[in-house]
């Protein structure tokens, strides 16, 4: 009687957690993102750390789940980035300056073909970042690159080749962090 009760308490616990999201570092991210027309899944998440300070936790959100970072990032189909601010010493700087190396390390020697694009999406820090501030980029082929911040539009970056430029920083061969781009791949 005794391992029943336990046992059905345990099934009870797990389905009590079920579709409720990933946990990192107090921050929960959904297990489904609406984006592009489109159900999204989270293909995993993790938490961003730059000299020992945690600047945010970073979701992944796929039509379906793949641990293929280049065939991610390639891919022509809805897909979605979040980000959940998780310190207040991220500024609009700070969040400038390592988007600007995260296109540098995704697209090396290919930056100027792109200028135009990463300007505009740059312009999207410039508002000040709050702790708790969220950040969706989604991707919709045939549109581009739909930005929110706080689940209010605030712009699209047309193009694919912006597409694959912004996700790269997360999962190219020089990510933004290893061990994030692992997490954001489910591994």
């Amino acid at each position: 009687m005794v391992k029943r009760i336990v046992v059905m308490a345990l099934v009870l616990l797990m389905c009590s957690t079920m579709g409720y999201g990933m946990e990192i570092a107090k921050i929960t991210m959904p297990d489904t993102l609406k984006a592009a027309g489109s159900d999204l899944v989270l293909n995993g998440a993790g938490i961003r750390t730059k000299f020992f300070i945690k600047a945010y936790v970073g979701g992944l959100y796929l039509e379906q789940k793949s641990q293929d970072a280049a065939g991610i990032v390639n891919a022509e189909e809805p897909m979605a980035m979040r980000l959940h601010i998780t310190s207040g010493l991220v500024t609009s700087e700070k969040m400038e300056s390592a988007t600007r190396e995260g296109f540098d390390n995704s697209l090396g020697d290919n930056v100027e073909s792109l200028r135009s694009e990463i300007e505009a999406f740059i312009s999207i820090f410039k508002e000040k970042i709050n702790e708790n501030d969220i950040f969706e980029f989604v991707y919709v082929p045939g549109t581009g690159v739909e930005v929110y911040k706080n689940g209010a539009k605030a712009s699209v970056i047309e193009g694919s080749a912006f597409k694959k430029a912004l996700f790269g920083i997360w999962l190219g061969d020089k990510p933004a962090d290893d061990k994030l781009k692992d997490q954001m791949l489910g591994k």
